[in-house]
């Protein structure tokens, strides 16, 4: 029989069988759904990370860990140990091999989104993906004390244009009872989504951390901080005296090792920096053994898809020696019978990927959005490719190695065989 002839006869097989071919089908698409998505996602947030910062040749905080320090100081995640002082912040940014810093002050947050202290660098000198910079959706950096730039999830979310009043609160909880709520700041600007963490930040200047933390100084709230309002705070020297951490972008990229040396071993204060290439490599590293357990976990979920396929055959073998022998009768060669079954496979394990990979990115499609929010992930570009192609026609191919199997057994039958009314 020809190949056309043999396909149309597998696909009117598979619907005479059509409701144990369709939990088989099923089978198969969420395991290649889960398989392909545990990729897509993996692929999803190394590149999230990756494209978080760019440009900069080393951060710079207190003596830690490089990966912790890489996490709270451009992630985001976790808190920082210690400080560093303002006096080696200001050294460092007048070391005549340093073309521009970028200061952060974490610690206070606003509905669970973090605030962070900062100037006028980081619009100016951020960059991010393929060396882009930021941009505003509208207004301006702040000018004033107590301005805030917000992120393009945080005005999203919360509902926030420019001109309108916010309260910061202590501490970094989404619920906080320990507010600034004396000292309101203004929304002068919102910049435009760039899929890394500074969308989910508040962005205000350095003093202003130090202004809504006058009378905090115990880490608890005190008379003081009620007496010194937005106005009476004005005239303190709001000079901070710490920081978190640092950017810095070094006028020559052959003297990051030397400098990265220099601060490592730095007398005034035990600091640590870090080159954010290598330390997102050692990152990946360290999550490197639970990556691939879990795709070990996918192939194994795989190999389940595969194996239902098998045992959808062998289980209706016996069920279908007649149909086969009556095939033969009407001049079916017993490698049609064979062909007809690993078909069968193939059909089933091609359309069952497909259909895992259409369930899949309409899953990215809808989940998006809410893993960019919870977890900082950001999937935009994780469209199809050629990986999805290998999927289709290796599970392909598989479904069809694993056929010849009960192929061979209904290729063996007799006619008379098959015939055979047994009882």
């Amino acid at each position: 029989m020809r190949l056309a002839t043999l396909l149309n006869m597998a696909f009117r097989s598979l619907l005479n069988r059509r409701v144990t071919g369709a939990l088989t089908l099923m089978a198969v698409a969420l395991s290649v759904a889960l398989f392909t998505g545990v990729e897509k996602v993996r692929q999803g947030a190394r590149a999230s990370f990756e494209r978080t910062v760019s440009g900069a040749d080393l951060i710079v905080g207190a003596r830690s860990g490089p990966i912790n320090l890489l996490l709270y100081s451009i992630f985001r995640v976790g808190d920082a140990t210690a400080n560093m002082t303002w006096r080696s912040y200001e050294e460092i940014a007048s070391d005549p091999r340093v073309a521009w810093t970028i200061p952060l002050s974490l610690g206070d947050a606003h509905k669970g989104y973090r605030v962070v202290g900062t100037d006028e660098n980081l619009f100016e000198h951020y960059r991010f993906g393929e060396d882009q910079t930021l941009t505003f959706a509208s207004g301006e950096p702040f000018r004033d004390l107590f301005d805030v730039v917000l992120g393009a999830e945080v005005a999203r979310n919360l509902g926030y244009r420019i001109g309108d009043d916010i309260v910061l609160s202590h501490g970094l909880g989404e619920v906080s009872f320990a507010d600034h709520d004396n000292k309101p700041f203004k929304v002068v600007g919102i910049l435009e989504a760039t899929g890394t963490p500074i969308d989910r930040s508040l962005n205000v200047s350095l003093p202003a951390i130090e202004a809504i933390h006058v009378g905090w100084e115990t880490g608890a709230k005190t008379p003081l901080a009620t007496i010194m309002t937005a106005d009476r705070v004005r005239s303190l020297d709001l000079k901070p005296d710490e920081l978190t951490a640092m950017i810095v972008g070094l006028k020559s990229r052959g003297t990051v090792l030397k400098m990265q040396r220099d601060l490592n071993t730095y007398r005034e204060e035990p600091l640590l920096a870090v080159i954010p290439g290598i330390a997102l490599s050692q990152l990946w590293e360290t999550v490197g053994i639970a990556e691939r357990l879990l795709s070990a976990v996918s192939a194994c979920v795989i190999a389940v898809g595969l194996v239902v396929i098998l045992v959808s055959i062998l289980t209706t073998l016996n069920e279908r020696r007649r149909e086969m022998a009556i095939l033969r009768s009407v001049g079916a060669a017993p490698g049609d019978i064979f062909f007809l079954l690993v078909l069968e496979a193939a059909v089933i394990a091609f359309l069952g990927a497909l259909l895992g990979l259409l369930v899949l990115y309409a899953g990215l499609m809808g989940l998006a959005p809410l893993v960019q929010a919870r977890a900082g992930v950001s999937l935009v570009g994780l469209g199809p490719g050629a990986f999805d192609l290998v999927v289709l026609v290796t599970l392909t191919g598989l479904a069809s190695f694993m056929a010849m199997f009960p192929a061979w057994r209904a290729f063996r039958n007799a006619l008379a065989d098959g015939l055979t009314v047994r009882v």
